[in-house]
């Protein structure tokens, strides 16, 4: 009997070995290890393309986990080697551009005006039980490029730190940002710590080349711009 690290995709009948596969159901019929397994294209003496990507996928917890797993990372697992890794980096990343190149739901707003960020967000927040950090990020043209949720809860330093405001930023290449969040009580007044985080994030973002534009705290009825302010 064979080995389970010996059995190759050519021990599988031919339509359902992932190749066939993918050109009789097309890419989303696969699994993520089928898919790992088109990517890398062939195992090592011992050790099949199929268990590489089983590998890949224990190893990492998950397809995210594997997609941001370090070439270093991913070439340490036996059969994947340096050439490999940047292969599946290259594969991942021309997924990152892909998103990044859909055309942005808010498009049309003019993020210069408080009131067109306040509508772009505020039903999504104005409501909520605990408070909600959130972070517009633009382009070079001050145009949306999307809004991710930052944390929930209440505010505080370890809650929004400015490795976890700005990691997405990095990611889509981020010209500036603007920071949302809203006040559960209904009242947009900021606070001390509103003021202390706005202050730190203001700071680091400009050691790291992204503008913070506004902060801006949504409430029931009304809103404060701290950039209306004089606050940033």
């Amino acid at each position: 009997m064979k080995h389970v690290d010996s059995f190759t995709v050519h021990d599988l009948p031919r339509q359902e070995r992932p190749r066939e596969r993918l050109q009789k159901l097309g890419s989303g019929a696969l699994s993520a290890q089928e898919l790992l397994a088109l990517v890398l294209g062939r195992g090592v003496s011992g050790k099949s393309v199929m268990s590489i990507a089983q590998e890949l996928i224990s190893r990492f917890g998950s397809v995210k986990g594997v997609s941001e797993a370090t070439i270093e990372e991913l070439a340490s697992i036996k059969g994947i080697g340096t050439a490999k890794a940047a292969q599946l980096k290259a594969s991942f990343e021309l997924g990152n551009r892909q998103e990044l190149e859909k055309e942005s739901p808010y498009e049309a707003y003019d993020i210069t005006d408080p009131q067109a960020v306040v509508k772009a967000i505020r039903s999504s927040i104005k409501d909520k039980a605990k408070e909600h950090f959130k972070l517009i990020i633009l382009n070079t043209r001050n145009k949306i490029i999307t809004i991710t949720n930052v944390s929930t809860g209440t505010l505080s330093a370890s809650l929004v730190h400015p490795r976890e405001v700005f990691r997405d930023a990095i990611r889509y290449s981020a010209s500036s940002v603007v920071l949302v969040h809203n006040h559960p009580s209904g009242d947009p007044e900021p606070s001390e710590e509103d003021l202390r985080i706005t202050r730190r994030l203001v700071d680091a973002g400009k050691i790291i080349g992204i503008e913070v534009l506004d902060h801006i705290i949504i409430g029931k009825e009304k809103f404060t711009s701290f950039k209306e302010k004089g606050l940033v």
